[in-house]
């Protein structure tokens, strides 16, 4: 389980957008891709994640095996 943890790490700091100002659907389009793929990956049947930018993504699989996926975007102007 570490492994995963560290590799969701290394995801989040590699990704080129976090230098960038965020905003609500680059946000989305991560959680909805690359998150979405990492929780199929490796099981994992509940996450929670946070960008620190007041951004914030729930995701947990349901008992059909579809993943329900809830998030939150701040946009600071």
């Amino acid at each position: 389980m570490n492994d995963s943890v560290n590799e969701l790490k290394k995801i989040l700091e590699d990704d080129s957008t976090q230098n960038r100002k965020s905003s609500p659907q680059k946000w989305a389009s991560f959680v909805e891709s690359t998150v979405v793929d990492f929780l199929d990956q490796h099981n994992i049947e509940k996450l929670s994640i946070e960008d620190g930018n007041g951004n914030k993504a729930k995701l947990s699989r349901t008992k059909d095996n579809s993943i329900k996926i809830e998030y939150l975007s701040t946009v600071m102007m």
